[in-house]
This record gives structure tokens, sequence and C-alpha cells, in this order.
């Protein structure tokens, strides 16, 4: 008989802990960009941050109309 088991246990000490003010969504948000959006993203610095801040900006235009 197998028994499965978790690699480490729950609440260890070194689990992995969020450096973030807030919690990330388990879904993500996907669209479809023009070509070579992809590729030229991912050299930007900091880009998903910069992305989350900027859906925010673009959330608070709306709720303002």
């Amino acid at each position: 008989m197998q028994f499965w088991c978790m690699p480490f246990q729950k609440n260890h000490k070194y689990r992995w802990e969020s450096n973030k003010e807030r919690i990330l969504d388990k879904n993500p948000i996907c669209f479809k960009g023009y070509e070579g959006q992809k590729e030229k993203i991912k050299a930007v610095p900091d880009w998903q941050e910069r992305l989350r801040k900027f859906v925010d900006e673009l959330i608070q235009e709306v709720d303002k109309q």
C-alpha cells in the first residue's frame, strides 16, 4: 500500500511567504497582444507589477465615470 504525503508539513519554518502587500489571484488575467509584444515585454524590468498597477489605474478611471 502506498501513502502519498506532502514533501513538507503545513506551516513549516521554511515555507514560502509572499512579499506582496496584496494577495495575487490564483486565476491569471489573459489577453491577446499584438505580434512581438510578448517577447518584448519580458525585457521590461518588473513588468508584471507595473502591469498590475496599470490595470488598477484603468479600473479607477472607469469607477470615476
